[in-house]
């Protein structure tokens, strides 16, 4: 679901391009000007010669979000490291709330979460139990664990969190806005959405 078109003065959630590298820096930038940020990030491990160590990333390299009205817009754009707010036509697009907050339980969750590729087809799940109770995504398996796969619409970003498979219960394909059934592409894709169905029921 696409966000709505914004009114001039009304606050909404959007997605900012910016240098990468730079994330940190602009969303510090930003929230001492008293605006409100979300930079999304994740703990990579990198395995070095005596010891494993744990770097910080953005989930999404280049982008980070920022909550304003669209009447505000010079003071984000003329923030150092930003290079223009997502959207179609120069018109910036509004990023749903519920994929901000859906992000933001993900990243409170302390479940191991990481990028993945963006998905639109395959099992649609429900949580049930866990961090993520409450949650829709998609359920796939990768290397013998099981992940849910949420994504943000206008970025064409997916992240990834492993949960429990026993935590989920499929969405049915009657429910509105729901992708329901197991689609060729799936498979073609790589996913074993069958398994990760017959895990889940």
């Amino acid at each position: 679901m696409r966000g709505r078109s914004p009114v001039h003065g009304e606050c909404r959630w959007y997605a900012l391009r910016v240098r990468c590298r730079l994330e940190p820096i602009v969303a510090m930038s930003l929230r001492s000007k008293g605006v409100e940020e979300f930079l999304p990030a994740y703990v990579q491990k990198r395995v070095l010669s005596d010891r494993i160590k744990r770097v910080q990333r953005p989930l999404f390299p280049g982008y980070l979000f920022s909550r304003f009205a669209l009447q505000d817009r010079l003071t984000i754009l003329t923030t150092p490291g930003v290079m223009d707010i997502v959207g179609s036509r120069d018109i910036p697009e509004a990023v749903p709330d519920e994929e901000i907050n859906v992000l933001r339980r993900f990243v409170d969750s302390k479940l191991p979460i990481c990028p993945w590729p963006c998905l639109r087809v395959g099992q649609r799940v429900l949580v049930e139990r866990g961090p993520l109770a409450g949650v829709e995504g998609i359920l796939v398996e990768f290397r013998k664990d099981y992940r849910l796969i949420v994504s943000v619409t206008l970025l064409q970003r997916s992240v990834s969190a492993e949960i429990e498979a026993a935590w989920v219960t499929p969405v049915r394909a009657d429910q509105p806005g729901v992708v329901g059934g197991i689609r060729r592409e799936a498979a073609s894709a790589g996913w074993d959405v069958a398994r990760a169905r017959r895990a889940a029921g």
